[in-house]
C-alpha cells in the first residue's frame, strides 16, 4: 500500500512554489496570534477575514464516544432550522482559515460546523495549527482512521440537529485531506444532500483507509462536486479521470471543474497557492451546487 509514500495532498501543498520575497506576507509571529497554521509555510497579510455580522458564532464541544470534540460553528442568528453543513479541514487543525470558511458558510445561511476530529492528538500542549514542521503532522493525521472520523462527524451532524439544524437538507465540503473526507464519508452517511470537495485526494490509502476514493466511487451515496487545480502537483488529472469514470460507471451524480493554472490549495487565501479567480468562482460553484440539490436555500 506505500504506506511511506508522501500522500497526494502533501506532495501537492509541498510543490507551491513560495513568494519569491516575504513583502505581504505575515511574520510567523502576527500568524501565529493571528490563529493561522504555520505548517503550512508563509501567511499571507492579505488573507480573507469575514465577519459575524448577523451570526450566532464561535467554538462549541461535540458529545463523541471517547469525550468531547471541540468545533467551530457559525449560523444565521434567529433563523430557524437552517440546514446543515460539515466543514472538513485540512491537515493542519481547526485554524482561522477553516473558521473564515465556516463563517462565510453561516451568511450564506447555513447552520456550518467545522470539527476538530485530530483533537485526540493535543494532549500535553501538542496544538496542530503552532506545529511548524509538516511532517510532526504525517503521524497524527494518517493514523486517522475512517471508521473513527465517521463516527466524529456523525456526531457533529448529530450535535447540529439538537441545536435546530435541519437534518433533511445536510451537505458536507472540505478541502485537501478533508475533501477526501467528503469522498470517503459521502460512502458512509445516507442522510447527505450533497457535497463538494476542493482538491481531495483520489489515490491515497493505507492502513487507516485502507480504500481510496477511487476503489470508493460505487458507494458514494449523494451527488458530489469535485474542484481541483489542473497544476496541482500532486493531484494529477490523469487521477481526476479515473474518479470520473469511476462514478460514471457507477451510475453516480457528479460533476468535476479543473481550473487552469490553478495550484492544490487554490481557495487557501491564506497561503502562496491562493489563486483569487478559481477560488472566487470555486465558491460560486460551490453555492450553485448546494443550492441545486436543497441544501441551500
Amino acid at each position: 500500500m506505500n504506506v511511506h509514500k508522501l500522500p497526494s495532498d502533501v506532495i501537492g501543498l509541498s510543490k507551491v512554489m513560495p513568494p519569491l520575497s516575504r513583502r505581504g506576507f505575515m511574520s510567523s509571529s502576527a500568524a501565529a496570534a493571528a490563529g493561522y497554521t504555520l505548517a503550512a509555510g508563509p501567511v499571507r497579510a492579505d488573507a480573507i477575514h469575514t465577519d459575524t455580522n448577523g451570526l450566532d458564532a464561535g467554538m462549541t464541544s461535540v458529545k463523541v464516544s471517547d469525550g468531547e470534540m471541540p468545533a467551530y460553528y457559525a449560523r444565521p442568528a434567529g433563523v430557524q432550522n437552517p440546514p446543515i453543513i460539515l466543514v472538513a479541514m485540512e491537515i493542519f487543525g481547526l485554524h482561522e482559515y477553516i473558521k473564515d470558511v465556516t463563517r462565510r458558510l453561516g451568511h450564506l445561511g447555513a447552520l456550518a460546523v467545522a470539527p476538530n476530529y485530530y483533537f485526540r492528538a493535543e494532549k500535553n500542549g501538542v496544538d496542530l495549527t503552532k506545529i511548524t514542521d509538516m511532517k510532526q503532522l504525517f503521524p497524527i493525521v494518517n493514523a486517522k482512521t475512517d471508521t473513527e472520523l465517521f463516527s466524529d462527524l456523525d456526531a457533529t451532524v448529530a450535535w447540529a440537529h439538537a441545536k435546530g439544524g435541519d437534518g433533511n437538507r445536510l451537505g458536507i465540503m472540505g478541502f485537501c485531506r478533508g475533501g477526501r473526507t467528503v469522498w470517503h464519508y459521502s460512502t458512509h452517511n445516507a442522510d447527505l444532500k450533497a457535497g463538494v470537495a476542493f482538491y481531495g485526494t483520489l489515490i491515497d490509502k493505507n492502513d487507516a483507509a485502507p480504500k481510496n476514493s477511487i476503489e470508493l466511487a460505487a458507494d458514494v451515496k449523494e451527488p458530489v462536486l469535485g474542484l481541483y487545480g489542473a497544476d496541482d502537483a500532486g493531484i494529477k488529472l490523469e487521477q481526476v479521470a479515473q474518479m470520473e469514470e469511476a462514478l460514471k460507471a457507477a451510475g453516480k451524480t457528479f460533476e468535476f471543474i479543473v481550473y487552469s493554472g490553478a495550484p492544490h490549495g487554490f481557495h487557501a487565501d491564506y497561503r502562496p497557492s491562493y489563486r483569487k479567480d478559481a477560488a472566487e468562482d470555486g465558491w460560486r460553484q460551490l453555492t450553485r451546487w448546494f443550492k441545486k440539490y436543497g441544501v441551500l436555500s
